[in-house]
């Protein structure tokens, strides 16, 4: 596969043109990369509104009907329920693995065994998320997939 990098002035011209013979898996991810590096955000930090990359997001968590956004170094509260943002990131990499958080498979660092049938995640930025039995299983297929595609 040949990658071309090609320079213009118009911001609003950038694109990002895949050419190829047949529409797989493969391809499908690359799209689904891309349109997550290019998504933005906007969440309250301290009182204020805040923009950020949807591909910064390490976890999303819902804590007492409150959603929260964390990525490298700041937290940001969401305005939209757990379940949408499921349904509006699942085919950008993010994964639920318990009742209450959505992880970034593009952050994830390797996952380890913890006790009572849980996995525990453990997350580029260093931090440790439990995967719940339920789980488990859509995660570690999400994870051997991502392997195959080369994530």
């Amino acid at each position: 596969m040949k990658v071309k990098i090609k320079p213009i002035t118009d911001k609003d011209a950038e694109q990002v043109v895949i050419e190829c013979v047949e529409e797989n898996q493969d391809v499908r991810d690359i799209e689904a990369y891309v349109l997550c590096k290019g998504t933005l955000m906007s969440g309250v930090k301290e009182g204020r509104i805040c923009s950020f990359r949807l591909s910064d997001v390490f976890y999303f968590e819902a804590v007492d009907e409150h959603v929260f956004a964390y990525t490298k170094q700041q937290v940001f509260e969401m305005k939209a329920r757990l379940y949408l943002l499921e349904e509006a990131c699942h085919d950008k990499f993010f994964v639920r693995c318990s009742k209450s958080v959505l992880v970034n498979l593009m952050k994830l660092d390797s996952i380890s065994p913890a006790l009572n049938g849980r996995f525990t995640a453990h997350m580029k930025n260093g931090e440790k998320i439990i995967i719940s039995r339920q789980y488990a299983g859509a995660l570690k297929k999400a994870v051997l997939e991502g392997i195959s595609y080369g994530i």
